[in-house]
């Protein structure tokens, strides 16, 4: 008998939290004030962006080139050969 009125109360207390939770989750006050803050996370990028210094380009001719030739012999390996021989 204890024992089940335990489990009502642990019932009863979550779905209390969860009834609360949802009720302010999916209130008008709170739907305004995220939207509101999505607004005012875009006008901080935007001002942020536009005080970001520009850095000069320093890539330009940094790599050189070598060119390839065919001088090394390269082994050709076939794999069907490599099983015959076993």
């Amino acid at each position: 008998m204890l024992k089940e009125i335990k489990y009502l109360v642990f019932i009863v207390i979550i779905s209390i939290f969860i009834f609360f939770t949802g009720r302010y989750y999916f209130s008008d006050e709170n739907i305004k004030n995220s939207y509101r803050s999505y607004k005012n996370i875009d006008e901080k990028v935007k001002i942020y962006s536009k005080k970001l210094p520009l850095l000069k380009n320093d890539t330009e001719n940094i790599i050189e080139y070598v060119k390839q030739t065919d001088q090394k012999k390269k082994k050709k390996f076939n794999f069907w050969k490599l099983l015959e021989n076993d």
